[in-house]
């Protein structure tokens, strides 16, 4: 890393400058150096980054080789469509430890054809490529996994039943990396669609609330994203808690994705979306996919923007509604250690220190006393409520005990209300039930008239509410604006009626649905889309897969509003004091 912050400094200087090292004086015809002028510019340079000549020197010529390199590569690409790819060899393959080695091939081969050649040319037995931290697949071509003109491919080598035994891994991996992205798709679209007008207490939901913990009202479409988006988060989360970054990072790009989906109103909102961000970035850093720097950029300065819009300027909004700001102060030391760590891969050492500087002032007001949360704890909290406790409260005992009690209590009359609003719904859908109405529409029917047994009462007895109250999980999903736009592009109305039902209103969706069918719905489909007033289950199977994959989801949530604040700051401590010692290399 040290050799890049340096490169990175002079790649600075010589833009300022306007020195192109390709070409003369600095380069003659036959591509060599002119060493004069080279060394010359070596010697200006030096004092200036408190770095020996020696290094510095060799430092231009590294940059001065990579851009005549370019340079050639660039031109032989355009003319031959032949790319220039970097390999970044096995320490004790390398003839010649300061030398570059490089790949000249055309993108449109399989990755196999270039693993052959690196085999013979190199003399490694079995090996495989690395590009951004991800492995390629020996199956697919090189322009299919990304690899451009200039990419920097790793190389590593492995022993023949390491070689077997990651071939059966690796594929196990990709197939499980997949399913588990399945599933975890699945499970939350499925606790997207419910409402919470089913008993809770058999039929699970979930709820989006502030940070106080209120329930939020969100347009159903942007609700259902919201929770796939917020779903694959905490799946990434967990594999992040489990060291499994790579699985991690995949799960937290599919919520990224689900984000996008939302509302620039509803992101600015709430903190998640900042978080996430955090979240990829660390990935990256952990993975030392430092290819990833520009994406790393922009996703801090999304985060930056994201928690200044939700908590206010100097957090005084969020210190309005939690009444204190220490516990959020963690994902700003976090933000303020990754933009440190990119100022210095980009040379700007200046930069990188200044953010150091905050990350240290945050690290010593949250790094905690141990004998404190000793206390705390034998007095019946946890490990995780004495940590934020002592956080929110500047590490005060007295007022993180009262604090932490506080929140126990808030959490227990949460959970009070709801225990009675589930027993005034019970107690309202036995009434209906006694009227001669199903379970089903019932519970729908209070759902929508918040609880009120005269208006639940009402819509039953109105047979186009009835439909509503027995569909309207669907919110509105065969509209008559939709059902036009399918009706327009000449599909059935019957058909057209059943593809909204399935798909939840979307027409794209729909339309596909449609397509697939050749415009005629089997009656399986037509069976599946008909009103959920009916109480006849689909299958067995398909109901237990529904749980099953539910209950799988759920184990992954935490339990606990503010789990996304607990950091121990262990990983955090060691890249600061990683970032400490490279700084230290051209302090004056």
């Amino acid at each position: 890393m040290a050799e890049l912050n340096t490169e990175a400094k002079l790649k600075n200087l010589l833009k300022q400058e306007k020195i192109q090292l390709w070409n003369p004086p600095y380069t003659d015809p036959d591509h060599n150096p002119g060493t004069p002028h080279m060394q010359e510019l070596a010697e200006r340079f030096a004092p200036l980054l408190c770095l020996p000549t020696e290094e510095v020197s060799n430092a231009l010529e590294s940059i001065r080789v990579q851009a005549v390199k370019r340079g050639k590569g660039n031109k032989m690409f355009r003319e031959t469509n032949v790319a220039t790819l970097e390999l970044l060899l096995p320490k004790d393959s390398k003839k010649d430890p300061k030398t570059r080695n490089f790949l000249e091939t055309k993108l449109d081969v399989l990755v196999q054809v270039v693993v052959d050649r690196i085999r013979e040319e190199y003399g490694l037995k079995n090996i495989k490529l690395i590009l951004n931290g991800k492995t390629l697949s020996t199956e697919r071509r090189l322009e299919q996994q990304g690899v451009r003109n200039h990419s920097k491919m790793m190389v590593l080598k492995v022993s023949d039943s390491e070689w077997k035994q990651q071939m059966s891994e690796e594929e196990e991996k990709r197939k499980s990396q997949l399913e588990s992205i399945r599933r975890t798709q699945k499970g939350f679209q499925i606790l997207s669609e419910r409402d919470g007008s089913d008993d809770p207490g058999t039929t699970p939901f979930l709820e989006i609330a502030d940070q106080k913990g209120n329930p939020l009202k969100i347009p159903h479409s942007e609700k259902k994203a919201l929770i796939l988006a917020m779903g694959f988060h905490e799946k990434g989360r967990s594999l992040m808690k489990r060291k499994q970054y790579d699985n991690a990072l995949c799960h937290l790009l599919q919520a990224d994705q689900q984000f996008s989906q939302c509302g620039s109103a509803l992101l600015s909102s709430v903190d998640n979306y900042a978080v996430l961000q955090l979240d990829i970035v660390w990935c990256y850093q952990v993975l030392e996919a430092l290819s990833c720097l520009d994406d790393g950029r922009s996703r801090l300065q999304r985060a930056e923007d994201c928690f200044l819009q939700c908590y206010g300027e100097q957090q005084q909004r969020l210190l309005m509604i939690k009444g204190n700001t220490g516990s959020e102060e963690v994902l700003f030391l976090r933000l303020y250690l990754l933009q440190s760590l990119l100022s210095y891969i980009e040379g700007n050492d200046a930069q990188a220190r200044h953010q150091l500087t905050k990350v240290e002032s945050l690290y010593a007001r949250l790094c905690l006393d141990s004998e404190k949360m000793t206390q705390l704890m034998s007095l019946g909290f946890t490990e995780r409520e004495a940590r934020l406790g002592l956080r929110a409260c500047q590490g005060d005992m007295q007022e993180a005990a009262i604090h932490i009690s506080n929140r126990r209590q808030e959490r227990e009359q949460m959970k009070q209300r709801e225990r009675q609003k589930r027993k005034r719904l019970m107690e309202g859908v036995t009434s209906l039930m006694e009227l001669g109405y199903a379970r089903r529409d019932a519970t729908r029917a209070l759902h929508h008239a918040d609880g009120d047994v005269d208006k639940a009462y009402a819509i039953l007895l109105d047979s186009d509410q009835t439909a509503v109250a027995s569909s309207s999980y669907t919110d509105g999903a065969v509209g008559p604006e939709k059902l036009e736009q399918l009706l327009y592009l000449g599909f059935e109305r019957a058909a057209s009626e059943a593809a909204l039902r399935l798909t939840g209103g979307d027409v794209q969706s729909a339309t596909q649905l449609l397509l697939d069918n050749q415009g005629v719905l089997s009656p399986e489909l037509l069976s599946d889309s008909s009103s959920p007033s009916s109480e006849e289950p689909s299958t067995s199977s398909s109901i237990s897969e529904d749980s099953e994959l539910v209950n799988e989801v759920l184990e992954d949530l935490s339990h606990h509003e503010e789990d996304y604040l607990d950091l121990t700051l262990e990983e955090e401590s060691q890249l600061i004091a990683t970032m400490k010692s490279y700084l230290s290399r051209g302090a004056i």
